[in-house]
């Protein structure tokens, strides 16, 4: 693949206020997050000519999704979509609309999550049984899955975390390591909705959500919306602005065969993208300066660490163990707080705190080197994994 370096940029950013704000519908969030957008790259509405859309769990405007473009406001646009890979969506999105702007086929593409599951008479788990429950009803060998009593997406990854215990030796210790880390950046960021300090007492302490879940390595629910322009390289040095450069992207998707021997809870599409990403962006592990990982669960970083290299497969657990990604560690992760203590507005959590990062924005938990950014995304159950390489830089 041709090199990516310099030639697409994310040049605006918007986040909506994040978690329990009730009153709103998803579009409302997609207007204030797209609004903001605008305003931070200081554009010009009229010169939106692409719009991607990633749908959460609530409606956004009909069709789809692909209604948001009236809602917004949005005339004669070039480039349209509303796609759909669970929490690798965000990082999907982007890497096309840097194709689309890169290949002429639109100027500006707005890439745009929102979601508003929470109501102050249900709280996060409820908004999300009845999706995962309609989402997952028995067909074919799936039968089986419910007849053996597992049902819906905490089990499934529960599951699999206690595969990984089982052939490496994977703790709860390891998995609080990385609640508290995580915890420690939310400390820092006004936008988090867990700010309260975390130790690993508290982590334990956590009622059981489904074993070896505790309360504390699941994610939160949030209301919210988060948007994000992509543009030329060329354009985005004329905004706003500091660009935040599309170094390299890929995707890797091994999907689920329910076959004896697939290992798809222990690995993820994170191999085959990470492969890609890093070959288009012409870097090595020792590269990375900060990563930004989906964290719907503790375990989904511990694995998608492995996958990306940064150490050996099953080894995952010592490796986070001694705090390095925490604030002053040595692979800052998530410096956010994530969507285990900062907010839920799946992949496109990452992104906005890379985004963040990669400006030199980040006030208090900024990191002083920023150049090589990790992006990664998860989808479904493991499966699905798309990857982005960002930089202020653009070679």
């Amino acid at each position: 693949m041709e090199s990516l370096k310099g030639k697409a940029a994310i040049v605006g950013l918007g986040i909506t206020p994040m978690g329990k704000i009730y009153g709103h519908d998803a579009v409302y969030f997609a207007k204030e997050a797209v609004r903001l957008a605008v305003e931070d790259a200081g554009l010009p509405k009229e010169d939106i000519d692409g719009l991607l859309i990633s749908p959460g769990t609530t409606p956004l405007g009909g069709l789809a999704g692909l209604a948001l473009q009236d809602h917004l406001g949005l005339a004669d646009l070039r480039f349209v979509n509303a796609l759909f890979l669970g929490g690798a969506t965000a990082a999907s999105i982007v890497q096309f609309a840097a194709m689309a702007v890169i290949h002429g086929l639109a100027n500006y593409v707005l890439c745009v999550f929102a979601d508003a599951p929470l109501r102050e008479d249900r709280g996060g788990g409820a908004a999300y049984a009845g999706i995962s429950s309609a989402a997952t009803q028995p067909r074919g060998l799936t039968e089986l899955h419910q007849a053996f009593g597992l049902f819906g997406i905490n089990a499934q990854y529960a599951l699999a975390a206690r595969r990984h215990m089982h052939l490496y030796g994977t703790t709860n210790d390891h998995f609080g390591a990385i609640a508290v880390a995580q915890r420690k950046w939310a400390a820092m960021n006004s936008l988090a909705q867990e700010r309260t300090p975390m130790t690993i007492g508290d982590y334990h302490s956590s009622h059981w959500i489904v074993e070896p879940f505790h309360h504390l390595d699941c994610c939160l629910v949030s209301n919210g919306g988060v948007a994000v322009i992509v543009t030329t390289g060329e354009r985005a040095r004329d905004l706003r602005q500091p660009p935040v450069y599309v170094l390299g992207m890929g995707q890797g998707h091994r999907g689920n065969l329910d076959r004896p021997g697939w290992n798809a809870d222990t690995v993820t599409g994170a191999v085959i993208s990470r492969d890609t990403a890093f070959r288009t962006a012409g870097i090595g592990l020792d590269d990375i300066d900060i990563c930004e990982l989906y964290d719907c669960y503790t375990y989904t970083v511990l694995v998608t660490l492995e996958d990306y290299g940064f150490c050996e497969k099953g080894e995952g657990g010592p490796f986070v163990a001694d705090g390095k990604l925490g604030p002053g560690g040595s692979l800052p992760t998530d410096t956010g707080g994530g969507m285990l203590s900062g907010y839920y507005m799946w992949g496109m959590t990452p992104i906005s705190e890379a985004v963040i990062q990669a400006r030199g924005q980040a006030s208090e938990r900024q990191l002083p080197k920023h150049d090589i950014v990790l992006v990664g995304g998860n989808g479904g159950n493991l499966e699905h994994h798309c990857t982005l390489i960002l930089s202020p830089y653009p070679s």
